[in-house]
């Protein structure tokens, strides 16, 4: 399950990862915005500026068909109605209007729930088959919105009552069988309401929410107390229309107006946010094109000036002298960090990363542990090499019968017998080696600490095996470092113990000098390593990926969950199988193996203790070389 950019952040509730997933896919095909994400909030609403399209909380502990329906009526809203056919300049205007009038929420709201109404209609319309979705919105609308019209009056909130009459009337008709003694001009009130059904833009709506509230201003004092839209609340002027700096002249500003949709709204931060970055697109996009440089303050040169401080670049032309080779091997270190960008994932986009090889730690402990556990390990690993080749023997001398063609079969009774003999048969092709390749990820995270040596043993196991098979393999941790992540950049470290190009080497000394560091950030770590193999030209392609628990990393807390889910999809649909095992010092609970479900999918093992990290690991290695030899 993933967790969520919740509007209360104690609410600890998860929605299934897989249904987000296809929510945000169906809302990305309707709108043709291959950048759009969803969450869950407590209302539906845009964030335009995060690209982001948010389904209700109020379909939650319902039947599961219920709840599937009313978040696809929301996302079916959303995309395919707000976003097209809602007026931005006609709501801007509107908002505008009324932005001192002491029933504001009240008339913003008005409109909103007019405009659901209109556009529902119109999506149900244009894509008959959302007519279920939205049966089921209006049936449990219409059942809340009765059980707040008598809670509201009870309680003499006039405005709240008022908009659940109107929510009735609207998709009920005016003959409804609930009756509040009000002190307003319902039957008028009910007649302008009816009028919606003709309506077909959002000034038209606009026009007929301006007429109602001139009916009841003089008469009703409060505004809502209760929230019921939020639909609106994101498109304002600081989003519709692009600032420029005061200093620019006219002809550089170009124009100035609101976008005349959301989908306009959306694909303009869309591309912003694609070209630029910094802290001022959390405020406002400010544009400076063709726009000349500020002289005022500018000193006039002068070529008999002395020199103060010298500045040497690092171009291919620089001499090498120049730098001492310390200095020179810090530089190179710094050129190993490497920029994700948007190639790793949306989450990712401030991520630089090191590939750094963890160096053998050659001292009497580690040397110690590395001759005692091998001991510990050699019968299995001897074990099963040995059923691994024989499994490989035995597809070398199967052979092929009942063929067309190939070579003559010794038994020819099925000249006489079949009506269709088949005589002939093919011996196998005799493999060399294994045609498969290994990847193997380690939660390099401060959580592992207590269960470190017992992982060793596991990764140490997996790599003797591997080895003594000739299979090509590669083995890294992978952490971010805290202490060093911001809004504006995540370092992540990749610390390689065993590389593709080492083949059979012994790299245990390496395995054993592992330590934890920070957080973990796995959906980029598995986009990570699904590239190394996909490189690869073995037909079968394995990641293994060894953690102790869910993402955590700076800022991925939202929606690193989802994230994994996703880099494993994306990994499977390239041929890349993704196979996790839970290292835990206790038996994993049903919430934990519910969580890794939506991770990994059916490809999730976990142990009841740490001593069995190894027998998983011969287990999971066992099912997929038996996939290999077939």
């Amino acid at each position: 399950m993933v967790k969520l950019n919740r509007f209360i952040q104690f609410n600890d509730e998860t929605i299934d990862a897989n249904l987000l997933l296809l929510y945000e896919r169906v809302g990305r095909a309707l709108a043709d915005a291959e950048y759009l994400e969803l969450t869950e909030r407590k209302l539906f609403e845009f964030q335009p500026k995060e690209g982001i399209v948010s389904v209700s909380v109020f379909w939650r502990h319902r039947s599961e068909e219920i709840m599937h329906a009313g978040r696809l009526s929301d996302v079916y809203l959303l995309t395919a109605g707000f976003w097209k056919y809602f007026s931005v300049t006609d709501w801007l205007r509107y908002r505008k209007k009324n932005e001192r009038h002491h029933l504001r929420k009240f008339a913003e709201e008005l409109l909103l729930m007019l405009e659901e109404f209109r556009l529902m209609d119109a999506v149900e319309r244009e894509r008959p088959g959302t007519s279920k979705a939205f049966q089921v919105r209006r049936q449990l609308l219409l059942g809340y919105h009765r059980d707040q019209l008598q809670a509201n009056s009870n309680k003499a909130f006039m405005a709240d009552a008022l908009m659940n009459q109107l929510y009735i009337a609207l998709h009920e008709g005016l003959l409804s069988d609930i009756h509040v003694d009000w002190n307003l001009p319902i039957s008028q009130l009910m007649m302008i309401a009816g009028y919606a059904t003709d309506a077909k833009t959002t000034s038209e709506m606009a026009g007929l929410a301006e007429r109602m509230l001139f009916m009841v201003e003089e008469i009703i004092e409060n505004d809502l107390v209760h929230q019921y839209y939020a639909v609106g609340d994101a498109i304002s002027e600081r989003t519709a229309v692009f600032h420029y700096h005061e200093g620019m002249a006219d002809a550089e500003k170009g124009e100035e107006e609101p976008k005349e949709t959301i989908e306009e709204i959306f694909r303009t931060w869309h591309s912003e946010n694609e070209n630029e970055s910094g802290v001022h697109l959390e405020y406002e996009l400010e544009h400076g094109r063709a726009g000349r440089a500020g002289g005022d303050n500018s000193t006039e040169g002068n070529e008999n000036a002395e020199i103060q401080e010298t500045g040497i670049g690092h171009s291919e032309g620089n001499e090498s002298s120049k730098w001492s080779d310390e200095e020179r091997s810090d530089m190179g270190k710094k050129s190993e960090r490497k920029t994700a960008g948007r190639d790793f994932g949306k989450e990712h986009v401030n991520v630089v990363y090191e590939e750094q090889a963890i160096e053998a730690s050659r001292n009497v402990e580690n040397l110690a542990k590395l001759v005692t556990w091998r001991e510990e390990q050699k019968p299995h690993v001897r074990s099963f090499v040995e059923e691994m080749k024989k499994r490989i023997e035995l597809k070398e001398d199967a052979r092929r019968t009942r063929l067309m063609k190939g070579r003559l079969s010794t038994k020819l009774t099925t000249l006489l017998v079949d009506e269709r003999p088949r005589p002939f048969y093919r011996k196998n092709i005799p493999s060399d080696k294994l045609d498969a390749v290994f990847g193997l990820l380690v939660d390099g995270s401060a959580s592992m600490m207590d269960k470190l040596d017992e992982t060793k043993k596991a990764v140490l196991l997996f790599h003797d095996v591997l080895r003594e098979l000739s299979v090509q393999h590669e083995i890294s941790s992978y952490f971010e470092d805290a202490n060093y992540a911001t809004k504006d950049i995540q370092p992540n470290v990749f610390g390689v113990m065993h590389t593709f190009e080492d083949e059979r080497k012994d790299d245990g000394l390496k395995i054993l000098s592992f330590e934890t560091n920070e957080d973990n950030r796995d959906g980029f770590a598995i986009r990570w390593a699904m590239r190394r193999l996909l490189i690869r030209p073995e037909k079968h392609k394995f990641l293994l990926v060894f953690s102790d628990g869910e993402p955590s990393a700076f800022g991925y807390d939202r929606n690193g969950i989802l994230d994994t889910r996703e880099a494993v999809l994306e990994a499977e649909k390239k041929g890349v199988s993704v196979i996790h095992l839970f290292l835990s010092s206790d038996e994993p609970t049903d919430d934990q193996r519910a969580l890794f479900s939506m991770m990994f999918g059916n490809k999730s093992a976990s142990s009841e203790s740490v001593e069995q990290f190894t027998d998983q690991t011969l287990r999971i290695l066992r099912k997929l070389l038996a996939i290999v030899v077939g």
